[in-house]
């Protein structure tokens, strides 16, 4: 295992692990390090540490690469099937925790709960001469429009909470199978972007999606509107993005990815007007961990067992 330590800081066992073979477990490993921890052996998890294709072409006894994650970019899939290397994910393991963390940021957003706590904190309640105050607009979510690009397992998710809030669900989806469920209206990226209060996105990065929100994406949102981005941080264009809440184009923005992670000190979204940065960490509770972990395991039990899953190269 190369890089251990952000799916496991030392909170959840690696149990499952070690009852399949024996383990060499990394908190971290640098590039130049990769090959020669691999040497010999067949099995290699990887969450961030890049398997390229000349690090797999120096691991003759490799036969399996399981990415502790949900996206595999990290892996030269083409290269290790090449090799006939199984490759696999574990998708769908965060999504209560991500959907949570969707809400966490809005949530901050329209009642500004830490800028409120940190200002007590600074006696700003102490020297107030009323009862209560406030320095920033307190917003009710209730009838307020939520914008879903990306309804897959979290954008589904975030959609139920949206509901439970009393917000009206419009959602795109690249097809839709069947008819949205009770409750989400189908609606295109430019009807989200016109009309959402809120939006959040959830779709896949591709070619296509690279830089969804930019300038020209932006001039169709509402200047009241809030952009929320959990999903991957090349979604949107980070300059055009800055400089639409620095001229106030937008009311704000709640981000858990960056374009380049960890956060660079030149990335104009750092000091941008009401832009709240967490550092990739909807994913992270420990809940979702203990099931990220016990799921890689499992993938690595039904390659042992000649019946993979959640296979990424087929």
């Amino acid at each position: 295992m190369l890089d251990a330590h952000t799916a496991n800081p030392g909170d959840v066992s690696w149990a499952e692990f070690e009852a399949i073979a024996p383990c060499e477990i990394h908190p971290r490993t640098p590039l130049a390090e990769t090959v020669a921890r691999c040497a010999g052996a067949q099995v290699v998890i990887t969450n961030k540490a890049p398997m390229t294709r000349e690090i797999i072409a120096a691991l003759p006894a490799l036969k399996y690469i399981g990415v502790i994650a949900t996206g595999f970019n990290v892996v030269d899939t083409v290269a290790a099937k090449e090799r006939g290397i199984v490759v696999t994910n574990v998708p769908g393991y965060g999504t209560p925790a991500v959907a949570q963390h969707v809400f966490a940021l809005i949530l901050e957003l329209a009642n500004h709960v830490g800028h409120a706590a940190a200002s007590v904190r600074d006696g700003g309640w102490v020297r107030c001469p009323d009862f209560c105050y406030w320095d920033h607009p307190i917003i009710e979510l209730q009838g307020r429009t939520l914008g879903i690009i990306g309804y897959g397992g979290i954008g589904s998710a975030v959609a139920r909470i949206g509901a439970a809030f009393g917000m009206k669900i419009l959602a795109s989806k690249r097809s839709w199978k069947e008819k949205p469920p009770a409750g989400i209206e189908a609606a295109s990226v430019e009807d989200i972007l016109k009309h959402a209060d809120v939006i959040s996105l959830h779709c896949p990065l591709t070619d296509d999606t690279k830089h969804l929100i930019n300038a020209r994406s932006i001039e169709l949102m509402k200047k009241d509107a809030f952009l929320i981005n959990t999903g991957r941080g090349p979604l949107i264009d980070e300059q055009a993005l800055a400089d639409a809440l620095n001229a106030g184009r937008i009311a704000g923005a709640g981000l858990d990815v960056l374009s380049v992670e960890p956060a660079k000190t030149d990335n104009p979204l750092l000091t941008a007007k009401n832009c709240l940065i967490t550092p990739h960490v909807a994913w992270a509770s420990r809940e979702a961990r203990t099931r990220l972990i016990s799921a890689c395991a499992a993938n690595v039990r039904a390659f042992l067992a000649r019946k993979p899953e959640n296979v990424v190269n087929p």
